[in-house]
């Protein structure tokens, strides 16, 4: 009988010590670690070069309009830096342990406006910085939330968007440059909306003024500095569409804008303030264009196109409206684009499959519409790799199940047997994947031997805005759905293993990966869930007050009874018992937009149901990890889990 007693006990407690949480800390104890093994040397030297790239990405030009400001990265985080001459030394402008944000420079002037928040927060602060010696002023009380921030003409004031008034409306403000104190509201948002400053008027009379109500809704008001009264210019209040406002013309009595309004696509337009009337510039395209920059005298601009994830740069002039595409541009993604002061100089980033960000600047000749020479600035550093080994995407499309076409984009070797696969499923909901360079894609190929598949399920933008609609609402697990297609079509490609698959995503991609795990754990084999959404109705509950609307657009309302029903219903944290794949959950503790709660209850869930869970929590990390220590240890830890469960 005692020893039937002691084999009981001694049954009970390893029971409870194989059920003990394990967990260890890393990085002076800001990364926690539960349940994850000590990383094998060996990966850490593997993946030692992958872990050692870095970008050089265009920021503006200074005032002399012949130097670059850029952003890379010598420590932990990127910080702004200097270049004088194409491939020249990249002087170091700022020393701060967080990475820098937004940059604008003053106009006539060398101070610049920039953006830091501490710790992932997105509590982001307002600096003014004197280039010339380093110094650097606090213009925000450094505590709410800051943003978007817009010099006028002369450089004596900024206007930009703040939660300080409540913590919860996106409110304009204008401050002097010379006393912050001196900062008054111009607008107050009537309503949970997103408010901010987009031009100032030629005379700084006047604020051109976005009001972002969701992807599928936006419009654009000027407000008078002065009486502070607002005038709806874009849009329509019984209506929704997009009206991304981009800048007032050469004389302000007019606007530069992106509408959907006459069609599937986001066209740049302009419209007469005076006349109203709307002339369609880009009607000939049929794809989103996604970013715009204008000279200072309002004599010529440039856009750039998303075309099927590719990115095309055009030229126009802003009198004729007249448009040249620019054909020297690398196959890739544009981005940051910005005329320096002469407009003779165009300065942008590149980045495709084989490079990180790279600055350029185009020349520009007197004509609007004719350039001249293409010149790279910085060489980014790629850890020695050898980028002409990188596998480059194939754009592909399969058929979902009620016949919509998916476009995707997958990266996969020659091999004489099947490849594993890697879905990697982006945020958003409203995200798109698009082809730019990913060592951590092209790590997974060297390292795993799998192939990659990045899909634009319904929902994703740079696809028109009928299907950017399709995922609403209660039309929610129809993307997930797109995911089982996907599943279908590996299992027909007579060179990809459908028995080893694995998913990964974060934000809303992290859903979509706790999502899958419910109703495909038979069909998989791994699952990473990066910052993720595993309730909605918690999640919405919990995400900051100054999202909860926007939110809400997206993902429905739950005070809404049947709404909040089919939320519950459909959650991930709900259906743990239908999870059996391995997980991996990683997330950042100050993370604003998906609070912590939402990976602490589906790890806790998973650990109760008795299911595979890892888990990593940073503490000075938000919505995603920023930092190189954080990431690195994240991207070992990541290869050991799929080595394990793939």
């Amino acid at each position: 009988m005692k020893l039937a007693l002691y084999l009981f006990i001694s049954i009970l407690l390893t029971l409870e010590v194989s059920s003990k949480v394990i967990s260890t800390t890393a990085n002076n104890g800001n990364l926690i670690l539960e349940d994850i093994p000590s990383i094998p040397e060996e990966i850490k030297n593997d993946l030692r070069k992958f872990q050692n790239v870095r970008s050089g990405s265009f920021r503006g030009f200074d005032s002399s309009g012949k130097n670059l400001y850029i952003s890379t990265r010598f420590g932990n985080v990127s910080q702004l830096h200097l270049v004088k001459s194409p491939g020249g030394a990249r002087n170091q402008i700022t020393y701060f342990d967080e990475p820098i944000g937004s940059v604008s420079r003053q106009p006539n002037g060398d101070l610049i406006a920039f953006t830091m928040d501490f710790g992932g927060s997105e509590n982001a602060q307002i600096f003014t910085l004197n280039p010339l010696d380093g110094s650097y002023t606090l213009m925000t009380d450094g505590e709410s939330r800051n943003g978007g921030p817009l010099w006028n003409n002369s450089g004596t004031k900024i206007a930009y968007r703040s939660n300080k008034r409540n913590g919860a409306s996106n409110d304009v403000w204008v401050m002097s440059v010379n006393d912050s104190d001196l900062s008054e509201a111009i607008l107050e948002s009537p309503d949970g909306t997103s408010w901010g400053p987009i031009d100032w008027s030629n005379d700084n009379s006047k604020v051109l003024i976005q009001n972002y109500i969701s992807i599928t809704d936006s419009k654009v008001y000027v407000v008078d500095i002065k009486t502070k009264q607002k005038k709806l210019i874009l849009g329509n209040k019984d209506k929704k569409s997009v009206n991304s406002g981009l800048s007032f013309d050469k004389d302000s009595t007019g606007v530069f804008y992106v509408t959907d309004e006459f069609g599937e696509f986001n066209n740049l337009a302009h419209k007469d303030l005076l006349s109203e009337k709307v002339e369609l510039i880009t009607q000939g395209i049929n794809w989103d264009v996604d970013g715009f920059a204008i000279s200072d005298d309002g004599s010529r601009a440039a856009f750039t196109v998303n075309e099927n994830g590719f990115s095309s740069l055009y030229l126009l002039n802003t009198q004729t409206l007249k448009y040249q595409k620019v054909t020297s541009i690398p196959i890739g993604l544009v981005g940051g684009i910005k005329f320096n002061k002469k407009a003779n100089l165009l300065g942008l980033s590149i980045n495709t499959y084989k490079s990180p960000s790279d600055s350029y600047t185009l020349e520009l000749n007197t004509d609007p519409l004719n350039y001249g020479e293409l010149k790279k600035w910085t060489n980014s550093e790629v850890g020695g790799l050898d980028t002409s080994s990188f596998v480059s995407p194939k754009l592909i499309s399969y058929k979902s199940y009620d016949g919509l076409d998916i476009p995707a984009f997958i990266y996969a070797k020659e091999s004489k047997k099947p490849l594993p696969v890697i879905i990697s499923i982006h945020g958003g909901p409203e995200g798109q994947s698009r082809p730019r360079f990913s060592s951590t894609f092209q790590l997974w190929i060297e390292k795993l031997g799998v192939a990659v598949i990045t899909p634009n399920v319904r929902g994703s933008e740079g696809y028109g805005k009928t299907y950017l609609g399709l995922d609403n609402g209660f039309n929610r697990e129809d993307s997930v759905k797109d995911i089982g297609s996907l599943l279908d079509w590996i299992e027909k490609q007579p060179n990809l293993d459908s028995s080893r698959v694995a998913v990964y995503g974060g934000s809303y991609g992290g859903y979509m990966v706790l999502a899958s795990a419910v109703y495909y754990s038979d069909r998989l084999k791994a699952a990473i869930d990066i910052v993720g959404i595993s309730n909605f109705v918690t999640f919405l509950t919990n995400t900051q007050d100054y999202r909860r609307d926007l939110r809400r657009v997206e993902y429905g309302d739950e005070r809404d009874p049947k709404m909040r029903a089919f939320l519950e219903k459909i959650s991930p944290n709900n259906n743990v018992d239908k999870i059996s794949v391995p997980m991996f959950v990683a997330q950042g503790e100050n993370d604003p937009r998906v609070p912590v709660t939402e990976s602490e209850q589906i790890v806790e869930s998973l650990r109760d149901a008795n299911k595979t869970v890892w888990y990593m929590n940073a503490l000075n990390e938000g919505h995603g990890y920023r930092k190189k220590e954080n990431r690195d240890l994240y991207q070992q830890a990541v290869i050991l889990f799929l080595e394990e469960h793939l």
